[in-house]
């Protein structure tokens, strides 16, 4: 067979042609299958994302995902870690993605926006309003969040405080498991602060925080255990030290709760300078926290040594025990 001066046959170009013309007229099965499957499936990929990258770059594989990405289903189940954005990382392009999923009901977005407009952006208004959106739907954060903002009269004067209605917000959020709230309540009772004094119901209630957080220290040790068929069930004697804080290198009794993926953006657009605070005006000694004081004097301090300032009892109480019993100096004695 004589070939051409591409050292290629006639039949052999003239069949690979025909293949390629019978490739361009096969149906692509991806664009037959309907809408509502994509989206079912863009939702299980919002919900369970593990940050926010893995979502927009499974937005940016084509466009129908990224056409579909922004439908209301899929805006209203993004979870947590898509929407724990950094500080570092904050643009337009980002408020306008959260804005789209407050839109679409997403109760995680509203918490988050809110509390980054009322503390970072400094909008109180509409960052309270969005915080009380996702209290209507029983979000536990933001209703503790709220009661911290009545306790202080956060964004306000000293006169703008309402005991009760903080109690009554940190209630709700308790009675929906909220370690911190519980914790809240609990010296509320014991101090008689917005509420008439019990100390029994505040002890009681302190220890059901305590339990919870051992609970869930116990949940993720359990997580961490290597899955061998040989191993042998519960914890060794070094966790349990661990937990009962006997032998624990954090010289802590109990492990601090896990704060809310926003309480780490606040801590980072403040410490990095992004957001300008008044003179004098400081963040909350609790590291876990990262809410900023709105007015001078506004956070309450250590009676003993005074060098460290909380916005709550909750946010004292853990900080006490992860981290100032070790560094707590009285006053007198830190003059000598």
């Amino acid at each position: 067979m004589e070939e051409n001066s591409r050292g290629i046959s006639p039949r052999r170009s003239k069949r690979s042609t025909v293949h390629k013309i019978a490739a361009a007229n096969e149906p692509n099965l991806f664009d037959e299958l309907p809408d509502d499957l994509v989206v079912s499936v863009l939702c299980k990929l919002s919900s369970s994302a593990a940050s926010s990258s893995d979502f927009i770059n499974a937005l940016l594989t084509c466009k129908r995902f990224k056409r579909l990405g922004f439908h209301q289903l899929v805006l209203s189940n993004v979870g947590s870690k898509v929407l724990a954005v950094k500080a570092k990382n904050w643009s337009d392009s980002v408020h306008r993605f959260l804005i789209h999923c407050v839109n679409a009901g997403n109760v995680e977005a509203c918490y988050t926006l809110g509390m980054i407009r009322f503390y970072s952006l400094q909008n109180r208004g509409s960052g309270m309003s969005l915080m009380a959106k996702a209290a209507v739907k029983s979000y536990a954060p933001a209703l503790y969040s709220l009661a911290v903002i009545q306790f202080n009269g956060s964004g306000g004067s000293r006169t703008d405080k309402d005991l009760q209605a903080g109690v009554a917000l940190c209630a709700r959020a308790a009675f929906l498991g909220h370690v911190d709230a519980l914790r809240e309540l609990g010296h509320c009772f014991q101090d008689g602060y917005g509420i008439r004094q019990n100390i029994t119901a505040g002890r009681r209630l302190l220890m059901q925080a305590n339990t919870r957080e051992l609970a869930s220290l116990l949940k993720s040790l359990v997580k961490q255990q290597p899955n061998h068929h040989h191993h042998h069930r519960g914890l060794n004697y070094e966790q349990f030290n661990c937990i009962s804080g006997s032998g624990c290198s954090s010289m802590s009794n109990e492990p601090a709760s896990e704060g809310h993926p926003v309480n780490v953006f606040l801590k980072e657009w403040f410490e990095l300078g992004l957001g300008e605070m008044g003179e004098g005006l400081r963040l909350c000694s609790h590291k876990g926290c990262g809410r900023p004081e709105t007015r001078a004097h506004e956070f309450r301090r250590c009676s003993a040594c005074g060098t460290v300032h909380y916005c709550s009892r909750g946010c004292q109480a853990l900080d006490w025990k992860l981290r100032h019993k070790l560094e707590c100096v009285p006053f007198e004695r830190w003059l000598e």
